[in-house]
């Protein structure tokens, strides 16, 4: 187990310093807490980074969260994003929440949901192969 100290040095060499946020974690949990944010939010994923952090955008927008929406905004743009792919997976954030809202409000019944889900997923997914074949 490395100690604090350790931890915090290889922070800063990856970071170029380090974070309040991050060094105000205890040392019994920091080396747990940089690996894994080490591994997710800057390593090579099954989920491309810049897709990883917009999809952490819309999230830490459809909770409210103003730090996670300016770590993921800016990590987002590091790894390359646009202002429109910004917009949008705010917007899809919002467009979520939205139905979401909807549904249960009338409370939809989600076997049925699910069951129409699957029926209109199979009918575009069987146009769009036969668009491709035309």
């Amino acid at each position: 187990m490395l100690k604090k100290n350790e931890v915090l040095r290889e922070i800063r060499e990856t970071l170029g310093s380090v974070p309040e946020f991050l060094a105000k974690i205890p040392e019994s949990s920091i080396e747990q807490e940089w690996e894994l944010l080490k591994r997710l939010e800057l390593g090579e994923t099954a989920i491309p980074n810049k897709y990883k952090e917009l999809m952490g955008l819309g999230i830490a927008s459809a909770i409210h969260c103003l730090y996670c929406i300016e770590f993921h905004k800016e990590a987002a743009i590091s790894f390359g994003a646009k202002e429109q792919e910004i917009e949008e997976a705010i917007h899809l954030a919002k467009q979520t929440v939205g139905w979401s809202a909807y549904l249960h409000g009338v409370q939809a019944d989600l076997g049925r949901f699910t069951e129409d889900v699957r029926k209109i997923n199979t009918y575009v997914q069987s146009t769009m192969l036969k668009k491709k074949v035309a």
